[in-house]
């Protein structure tokens, strides 16, 4: 039965030890475990494989702590409180507003400014005291972050759309379909309406309601009062330009914060024997969301060595009988699981499009149709896994004061009003198209 697949119960034991209130590692290394015995690989041997795995997200964890001091010492200038004031003037007392200018901010770190997470921790946390005082819901804003996160990437090719879309069209292409580039964006825009609906769902339904919340001290940052732009707020903002500038030309953001640091430290702006602390600061902002990134990617690696997966698509064309509805259906589901699992699109392509593109071809999907299912199944469990990218970067920013829990109020906000609209729009345009 597909229910005993090795991956379907990892990745559902992960869901209920979450929903549990487990902490998320915990129940990552429980889920990987389990898929690994049951796969009969051996508790020992999965071990070893999840160990080994998790330097696939070395790069990502290193950046998470580079981010997190890099806050740290941006925040100690007192600029993030200028930058706080100055959106609290433009947004008044009109939460809508601010909700709308942070999602379309958001927006810009995909495409317009690639730096994807790295203005959260810098940019959010100083403006949790305006939250607080608009009686916001911060479930409303992780919504908002997430969407700015995700959507761009899947809608235009540009930017870290740009690498989304060719992966899809290489492996598509790799796997018995030759297509273009431009048939990529010509087909998934039917699910960046879902993501659009989504948030507005989130922002004026769902959460449309006060919630409060205390002023609490943040985690690592001082709050720190200025009024005006000096010196040292402008040579924060070279540095800050440096990161964006080495980012773009390595492609490597850890390099982008040692020389933003490294500017700040040549100019003054952060003193020497500060580093230390503001390391250390760093750390309680998000060394645990790098960690959780590590043991993602070795949770990924056991998923894959299970050879679970292929059974699992393999049995998708049998189940379905050739029937479309029904193949789109198990598409999408089989596509949730994973994605929740591995927790990111960019990697769940490759994994999908080996097995999904025959398929699709064999049932009789036209390259629409067929786009649109590969891509939602994809990306359809990102917006909503424990291990991503789109989930912990909105919870590095909205939880520095504890009051913002990680799965209760982004991952199941962000699976409702993003997953759920993903699905819909992959299993209509799959139809339609």
């Amino acid at each position: 039965m597909m229910m005993f697949n090795p991956v379907i119960l990892s990745v559902l034991v992960m869901i209920i030890l979450c929903l549990c209130k487990l902490n998320v590692i915990f129940s990552m290394l429980i889920a990987a475990i389990v898929a690994g015995v049951s796969a009969n690989m051996g508790v020992i041997n999965t071990m070893k494989i999840l160990i080994s795995g998790m330097g696939g997200n070395a790069e990502t964890a290193l950046s998470y702590i580079l981010l997190g001091t890099l806050a740290v010492a941006i925040n100690s200038t007192g600029i993030a409180n200028i930058i706080s004031k100055k959106i609290s003037k433009v947004v008044g007392n009109k939460k809508v507003y601010l909700l709308l200018l942070i999602a379309a901010l958001a927006c810009c770190s995909q495409n317009l400014i690639p730096v994807h997470i790295a203005f959260i921790p810098i940019l959010i946390p100083p403006l949790l005291k305006l939250m607080n005082a608009l009686k916001l819901d911060r479930r409303a804003m992780a919504c908002c972050l997430t969407f700015g996160l995700k959507t761009p990437y899947v809608v235009l090719p540009v930017g870290f759309g740009l690498i989304f879309h060719t992966i899809v069209k290489d492996q598509i292409s790799a796997n018995g379909y030759v297509i273009e580039l431009g048939h990529v964006w010509r087909s998934t825009w039917i699910l960046g309406v879902a993501m659009v609906i989504g948030l507005l769902t989130a922002i004026f339904i769902t959460y449309r309601k006060d919630r409060i919340y205390q002023d609490l001290p943040l985690k690592g940052i001082k709050d720190v009062e200025c009024d005006k732009m000096e010196r040292k707020h402008w040579i924060t903002l070279v540095a800050a330009l440096v990161a964006f500038s080495i980012q773009l030309i390595t492609g490597s953001l850890p390099l982008g914060a040692i020389a933003a640091l490294a500017v700040l430290v040549i100019f003054r702006v952060v003193k020497w024997n500060d580093l230390d602390k503001m390391l250390n600061d760093g750390f309680l902002i998000m060394g645990v969301i790098a960690f959780i990134m590590l043991i993602a990617a070795g949770y990924g690696r056991v998923i894959r060595e299970t050879g679970a997966i292929e059974t699992l698509v393999n049995g998708v064309m049998e189940i379905s009988g050739g029937s479309k509805v029904i193949t789109s259906l198990i598409m999408l589901v089989v596509g949730l699981f994973i994605t929740i699992g591995i927790g990111t699109s960019f990697g769940t392509v490759p994994i999908l499009a080996t097995i999904y593109v025959p398929l699709a071809l064999k049932v009789g999907y036209s390259v629409p149709a067929m786009i649109v299912l590969i891509t939602a199944a994809s990306i359809i469990g990102d917006a909503g896994s424990p291990a991503s990218d789109s989930t912990l970067g909105p919870t590095s920013g909205l939880a520095v004061d504890g009051q913002h829990d990680h799965i209760r109020d982004t991952c199941i906000a962000t699976f409702i009003h993003f997953c759920i609209p993903l699905f819909i729009a992959g299993f209509i345009g799959s139809l339609i198209f």
